[in-house]
């Protein structure tokens, strides 16, 4: 590949060596070098826009070439010739998709749309192009068949399997027709998901609540009110104050502010997004979206593509998931009916003449954590700065695996509020590189994620590649001489994206395919049972510090905080399971092109009997999960491995040791290390030495 690059180079380093002192000197694509940078993080001080396309083409090429060598190979299909060999191919693509795809979530322009419009239908062409590869699937199938007498070891054993499934599951052995079919249909479904995105971003940026009177800013705390000076400020309105519709605006503006009619507007904004007529309107593009994947599963042999995806799952079948769900939904919408109930009466109570609507919820729930509880966001705030809440999550890792964390201040981020550490594992050696984007901006989506810019894996040496992870959120933004002071629930947030992070930085596959291959509803699992330890005593008295005094966070707040936990559960539950439901119904229904999907929505949402205050965590035309297949008929993965990490901090806490070395240890094993070797419940049985309970989830969301 290196010699192959070089000649490639050979015709634009002549010219820049013979030609004249005006003529500017060749660059070396940076994404077609090696990284010369601290532990080979991507180069983003180097990479422009314009390095993706050219790069692209290139990695295709030398993909292409790689394939064919497989498929022209005279030797029998072996172990090594066939199943390795494919794992190792594509390696430029392998490195070049993560870095653009990363980019055009947390950084991206127009230009980086545009590259993506441009690429994302060649590149579905490419992978549709080996997917429907007939040489190549004979081969990879040969193998298979004979897989159990090859003297293969577990994971090479996987490896075989999960390659086999991944061609046979995505139609490599259909006849050439209804292949070529499933060409057009991968084509369309890759540019409609692309569109949806863009939209959604576009609309979550197209919206501002500019206010002008002091006195419309009433009952708004001061760090908020700061926040939006400093939007205002920067967008060139200084005098005013701007709310958007990023999480840390919207949500504290619909919980404290006073102006009810002000609470509606910017609500209503957040909920239509993609529902506007507009030119960012996703209600039709979701509609095709749902016909095509419904003629992708038919020509599969599925009856949907929820019981083609669930399949693949640990649930298995879209019935159990409906199961599960119907049996949290009935003690989550008695306990929402109870909460609402509580509120109407504090609004009665206040003599006013309303019913409460689903604007109201934020702002009256708030009203309900103070006087039940007497605990409110602002109160828990100043405990949990983010650099304490960094420190957390970091002190927990030590305490459960012995990583530590170094921040590094010589390593390239795409940018400035980027920051870059070096991870060390128990025996001080170097386990990989943490990137940490923290605040919402313009040119980056809404919400929280973890990816990596390169996984972890080993090299054809044998060598261990460390992985680069990036934890990306919206978090609250610093304000004048105040640190960002984050919420409960994006202290919660965070260590959950922290979970991820651990996940890919302990994952140890020895192939690609299979290092972190797990079901998507066991992914959830390393992420949400951090979350469990984030409220714990033992570790808040650790990283719980206020950020003007030093004081760690008082007992009696920390007892107030537990008593809250559960507060606001019905609500939390009863909004999540509306949306996992109606994705569902979404990919187990026959549509019409007819089908109006509001309606469709609405008519969902009647028969599980959602309440009219209550409206699902996403509606239909800006539900993001699931505008790409990741999580496509697999929203309730979340509920899901709930069950999961309830049960598995069950473990901790049973044994009297929130840091129990064997169970941590075990944990690291079967669940984040050698997650390559066995599929999801046998993993988790070979760390809690049982299958889960669902006791711990329902005690600790409050329903049972």
């Amino acid at each position: 590949m290196k010699r192959l690059f070089l000649f490639l180079l050979l015709p634009a380093m002549f010219l820049a060596s013979c030609g004249t002192s005006e003529k500017p000197k060749e660059v070396a694509n940076p994404l077609l070098v090696e990284f010369d940078t601290p532990f080979g993080v991507p180069p983003f001080d180097k990479i422009d826009n314009e390095s993706f396309l050219p790069a692209y083409e290139e990695a295709i090429r030398q993909d292409n070439a790689e394939i064919e060598a497989i498929v022209n190979n005279q030797a029998t299909p072996d172990f090594e010739n066939t199943i390795v060999a494919y794992d190792k191919s594509g390696s430029l693509l392998n490195k070049i998709s993560p870095i653009f795809g990363g980019l055009r979530g947390a950084n991206t322009n127009p230009r980086l749309q545009e590259i993506a419009r441009e690429t994302t239908p060649m590149l579905t062409a490419h992978y549709s192009e080996i997917r429907f590869n007939q040489p190549l699937f004979e081969r990879i199938k040969a193998v298979y068949e004979q897989r159990e007498s090859l003297g293969l070891d577990q994971e090479q054993l996987r490896l075989t399997e999960k390659i086999y499934q991944d061609f046979s599951r995505n139609g490599a052995g259909l006849p050439e027709a209804q292949r070529e079919e499933l060409k057009e249909i991968n084509q369309k479904m890759s540019m409609i998901s692309l569109k949806l995105g863009e939209n959604l971003l576009a609309e979550n940026n197209g919206f501002q609540l500019i206010i002008d009177k002091e006195e419309d800013l009433k009952g708004l705390p001061e760090g908020v009110i700061a926040a939006a000076a400093d939007e205002a400020k920067n967008a060139g309105m200084e005098g005013k104050w701007i709310f958007t519709l990023a999480k840390p605006s919207w949500i504290p503006f619909v919980q404290f502010s006073e102006r009810r009619d002000l609470r509606e507007q910017i609500y209503k904004a957040y909920i239509n997004r993609g529902d506007n007529n507009n030119d960012n309107d996703n209600k039709a593009l979701f509609l095709e979206l749902m016909d095509l994947r419904k003629k992708m599963s038919n020509l599969l042999g599925f009856d949907n593509f929820a019981t083609y995806f669930i399949s693949d799952q640990m649930a298995q079948t879209p019935a159990n998931v409906y199961e599960f769900l119907y049996k949290v939904w009935e003690p989550s919408i008695k306990r929402a009916i109870e909460e609402r109930d509580e509120q109407q009466a504090i609004i009665d109570k206040e003599g006013g003449q309303f019913k409460l609507a689903m604007s109201d919820w934020w702002f009256y729930s708030e009203k309900v954590r103070k006087e039940k509880f007497d605990l409110n966001e602002d109160e828990i705030k100043p405990y949990f700065a983010l650099d304490n809440v960094r420190k957390g999550a970091f002190l927990l890792a030590t305490k459960l695996y012995g990583l530590t964390f170094e921040k590094l201040n010589n390593i390239p981020v795409y940018h400035p509020e980027v920051e870059a550490f070096e991870v060390k594992n128990r025996e001080g050696s170097h386990q990989g590189i943490l990137l940490i984007d923290p605040h919402p901006r313009a040119e980056k989506r809404s919400g929280a994620w973890c990816g990596t810019y390169r996984n972890g894996s080993y090299d054809e040496q044998g060598r261990k590649i460390a992985p680069v992870v990036t934890m990306v959120m919206n978090f609250t933004r610093p304000v004048a001489n105040k640190p960002a002071l984050l919420s409960w629930d994006e202290t919660k947030t965070y260590f959950h994206e922290f979970g991820h992070a651990l996940h890919n930085l302990i994952a140890d596959g020895k192939y690609n395919r299979t290092s972190r291959s797990v079901p998507r509803d066991f992914v959830e699992l390393p992420s949400q049972i951090m979350e469990n330890w984030a409220g714990e005593p033992e570790l808040l008295k650790e990283y719980a510090f206020h950020y003007e005094t030093g004081e760690i966070i008082p007992v009696s707040l920390v007892e107030k905080l537990n008593k809250a936990a559960m507060f606001n559960q019905g609500f939390e539950n009863t909004e999540y399971l509306a949306a996992a439901i109606l994705d569902l119904d979404w990919h187990t229904t026959t549509l019409t092109p007819e089908t109006d999907v509001n309606a469709f929505e609405k008519a969902t949402l009647t028969r599980i009997g959602l309440i009219d205050e209550i409206v699902p965590r996403y509606r239909t035309p800006n539900f993001g999960h699931i505008f790409s297949n990741g999580y496509a008929a697999g929203y309730y993965v979340y509920r899901w491995a709930g069950v999961l990490d309830a049960d598995a901090f069950m473990a901790f806490k049973e044994a009297g040791d929130l840091f129990n070395q064997e169970l941590a240890e075990k944990f690291r094993k079967y669940v984040l290390a050698e997650n390559s070797m066995w599929e999801g419940m046998d993993a988790y049985v070979k760390f809690r030495g049982q299958e889960p309970s669902i006791d711990p989830f329902l005690i600790r969301s409050g329903l049972k």
